[in-house]
């Protein structure tokens, strides 16, 4: 693990809604802070959710900078780009566990852990991480936008429709939070 718990919560506590806490509270009591972020892909090791979350939000801070400029608090908050960095994919808590396969290793088995996915709540992925946190915290319309939509392209509910692109047009920091996410699941993250 690159970040601690600490990095994120000194990142969190600049959430200032009702609920924050509550969200808090939840999200120590899951696996949060030991998940994975996916399976066989970015940062797929115990931990790789938090240090996800945390290379996104320095990702999209940059984007914010270079797109508004110094001044870019002034048309996204910096409350508003914690919250959607840091729990755009709190759908992956409680999501992956953690199993064994016997594997091949010069000639000998030997059994290797590997992240499988139990989908309790199967409600999608960035409408799930919405759902989830609008159960603690209200979200504004362009957080849930960006949220909702950060997997882009990737999102499977964008095939022959103009939803995307709608979203991409109204709320252009959507745009800039999905390449942030992909940035940083391709420049910075690794796959173990």
């Amino acid at each position: 693990m690159e970040y601690t718990k600490e990095d994120f919560l000194e990142l969190f506590y600049n959430i200032e809604r009702d609920g924050a806490e509550n969200l808090l509270n939840w999200l120590e009591r899951t696996d949060f802070f030991e998940a994975p972020a996916s399976t066989n892909f970015h940062s797929n090791y115990k931990g790789g959710l938090l240090d996800h979350t945390i290379k996104v939000y320095k990702r999209f801070i940059k984007l914010l900078e270079s797109e508004y400029g110094e001044n870019w608090q002034e048309r996204f908050s910096l409350e508003s780009a914690v919250i959607c960095a840091l729990l755009h994919d709190v759908c992956k808590v409680n999501f992956y566990k953690e199993d064994v396969k016997n594997v091949k290793v010069d000639g000998q088995w030997i059994q290797k852990p590997y992240f499988t996915v139990d989908d309790a709540l199967p409600y999608g992925h960035g409408e799930k991480s919405v759902y989830i946190i609008n159960g603690f915290i209200r979200l504004t319309r362009e957080e849930a936008m960006i949220i909702n939509w950060h997997m882009g392209e990737y999102d499977a509910r964008v095939k022959g429709g103009y939803a995307l692109k709608n979203v991409f047009y109204k709320y252009p920091i959507a745009l800039l939070f999905h390449m942030a996410d992909v940035q940083a699941t391709y420049l910075d993250e690794t796959v173990e």
